[in-house]
């Protein structure tokens, strides 16, 4: 959902295994920055792992350029972590 200056976006917090209930408070929306989220879905680890590795690319793009990453700039990033693998 978005608006004028503002954004809304719904998450479940549940983590399970089929049908076996682990956590009821589990963080899939993460943040960046002030002005920057991301939701992660899939197996757990796996969004761990890569909310670490965007954290860790954001802070290094900070230290060089001085300045917060833009949402096109770490949208760029995600996609190239993400293909890397295939």
């Amino acid at each position: 959902m978005v608006g004028k200056n503002c954004f809304a976006i719904a998450s479940d917090r549940r983590l399970g295994v089929q049908l076996q209930t682990i956590a009821t408070d589990f963080q899939r929306i993460s943040k960046i920055h002030d002005k920057l989220f991301i939701g992660l879905s899939g197996l757990a680890t796996d969004a761990q792992t890569l909310y670490q590795r965007l954290v860790f690319r954001h802070k290094l793009y900070q230290l060089r350029e001085e300045r917060d990453m833009k949402p096109e700039t770490f949208a760029s990033l995600v996609s190239a972590i993400l293909y890397e693998k295939r």
